[in-house]
């Protein structure tokens, strides 16, 4: 028999806003269920209901901000409790700006409330980080099963066989969990080119370990369809709506 799910899940496993936005969507009646509208939390639907955000909703995601960072070494991506380190979402400033005309005029002074980072990158790391106030884009970028490709270039020093460089393509695992395939190339004499399809914690830096190499420099420098491309380090811009990861 065929059970009622919340519908805050079912809307977040459509892609269709976070499981917090949804709450926030049903408080406000801005969620419908075949047409009637729900605005109690916790309602329940079948998966063979028709579930939609009405215009209130799509409105408010419209208005919701993407910026891509150029995380410079030294901050960390997320808040940190105890203060020691500076968050990446500090750079999120006017100053930092870097201008196109291809904004067409977007005003780099709007309210950062709730940007948060889609996915991570360590302290010692550098490139492209994105920070959100969009429940969609952080559920694509680093949901469970994110088809979104993330590449990154690796300095690195010491020896790597072709039996190794196929390891690090697959068959490595890290925590008893094996990891899924990724490219990996060389691109010159002493980098390497990692594309993975998961960000498991310090992952490419790990599996360099696994089979003997050290990483001297790690940039992030591409995330599904939008590279870092000529941001220079600690400058940010918007994603711009053509644009999709």
């Amino acid at each position: 028999m065929e059970e009622k799910i919340r519908v805050s899940k079912l809307l977040s496993e459509l892609g269709l806003c976070s499981r917090r936005e949804a709450d926030s969507y049903i408080e406000q009646g801005l969620v419908t269920v075949d047409g009637e509208v729900v605005n109690e939390l916790g309602s329940r639907a079948f998966r063979h209901q028709k579930i939609e955000l009405q215009s209130g909703a799509k409105a408010q995601q419209a208005s919701r901000i993407t910026v891509i960072l150029n995380k410079p070494v030294g901050f960390i991506s997320h808040f940190d409790d105890e203060q020691e380190y500076q968050p990446a979402a500090s750079l999120i400033t006017t100053d930092n700006y870097f201008a196109s005309p291809l904004d067409k005029g977007r005003n780099p002074r709007f309210n950062t409330r709730g940007l948060a980072p889609a996915g991570r990158l360590d302290i010692d790391s550098t490139g492209m980080l994105v920070l959100t106030q969009d429940g969609r884009v952080a559920k694509l970028l680093i949901g469970e099963n994110s088809p979104i490709e993330k590449e990154y270039l690796v300095r690195v020093e010491g020896a790597l066989s072709f039996e190794d460089l196929d390891r690090l393509k697959h068959g490595l695992e890290l925590d008893g969990v094996v990891l899924k395939p990724a490219q990996v190339s060389w691109q010159n004499e002493d980098q390497l080119r990692f594309v993975l399809r998961e960000g498991r914690k310090r992952q490419i830096r790990r599996m360099c370990e696994l089979v003997g190499l050290k990483v001297l420099g790690l940039k992030r420098v591409r995330m599904g369809r939008i590279s870092l491309g000529a941001l220079p380090p600690g400058k940010w811009r918007f994603v711009r709506p053509e644009e999709q990861f």
